[in-house]
């Protein structure tokens, strides 16, 4: 990092080493000064000149630190994370650091806080505080927009999964924006807090967002299928007992697909000769 740019807390940053510490190195945090990178994410043979990846924020004793550990998720981003603990002051989310990620109470919607309990999940959005302390928080329609003219039709965006509706389920586009997948969208099985890419569909006059697992075109939507199938066999341990003579409740059960969607897969699947259609069902070609 040159002089003239500042650390961005709470997001991975390319710092310069400055000096060797018994404690650890201390990194050119620009405007912050010196940042600590304690010793046991120091790496071998590390010299001041070296650049170094890390992530910054404040430690539990607020002081400003760097680590190598990865988080789950960077300030101003949505992730879907474990709760740890729960006591007055909030909700503690692991979030792949050595210190747990606070939920304050007041960043929990009134209807949630009474589900909530170690060991559950929560979709959350993270922000830094007027101190630049790193939170989380549940509200996320405080963050995210309902509707964008910033994408085209057929644009390739990445998705969290959030809550199913009636029409099929609510996603989060780009950490930035509500969107929604279309139960007619989706061939294979979708759960809340999973990452996808998507596709942006036609847009809507209203701009609001809504997308598809699949690139424009019946093709790819059978190809996205296909694989899922073959995934799901390969979990299964190379047989399933669902074929083309199966109800189509059962198949979408499984599959998360219409029966003709389903059909047209396989049929895929049997001519690239990656799968046998038995009486009973289908399983992997060895």
């Amino acid at each position: 990092m040159s002089a003239s740019e500042d650390v961005i807390i709470g997001s991975t940053n390319h710092l310069t080493v400055t000096r060797l510490a018994p404690q650890g190195v201390y990194l050119d945090g620009g405007s912050e000064g010196d940042i600590l990178l304690p010793n046991r994410f120091v790496p071998k043979d590390c010299k001041p000149g070296d650049e170094l990846q890390v992530f910054v924020y404040f430690d539990s004793e607020d002081r400003l630190t760097a680590t190598t550990e990865t988080p789950l998720a960077e300030v101003g981003e949505v992730a879907y994370l474990e709760i740890t603990d729960l006591n007055d002051a909030g909700i503690f989310l692991k979030w792949g650091l050595s210190k747990d990620l606070l939920l304050p109470w007041n960043e929990v919607p009134r209807e949630q806080k009474a589900v909530l309990e170690v060991g559950q999940r929560v979709l959350v959005m993270l922000f830094a505080d007027e101190r630049d302390r790193i939170a989380a928080s549940a509200r996320l329609a405080d963050f995210l927009k309902p509707q964008s003219e910033d994408f085209k039709e057929g644009q390739k965006v990445a998705i969290i999964i959030a809550d199913r509706t009636e029409l099929g389920f609510r996603v989060v586009i780009n950490h930035r924006y509500w969107g929604l997948l279309h139960s007619s969208d989706i061939f294979s099985t979708v759960k809340k807090g999973e990452q996808r890419d998507a596709w942006i569909k036609a847009l809507r006059p209203d701009h609001k967002l809504s997308v598809s697992l699949a690139a424009a075109g019946h093709a790819a939507k059978v190809d996205g299928a296909s694989q899922a199938i073959l995934d799901r066999l390969k979990k299964e341990g190379g047989f399933m007992a669902v074929g083309d003579k199966s109800a189509p409740e059962l198949i979408y059960k499984v599959f998360g697909i219409s029966k003709k969607a389903f059909k047209q897969s396989i049929g895929t699947l049997y001519k690239q000769r990656l799968i046998v259609i038995e009486e009973g069902g289908i399983r992997l070609v060895k």
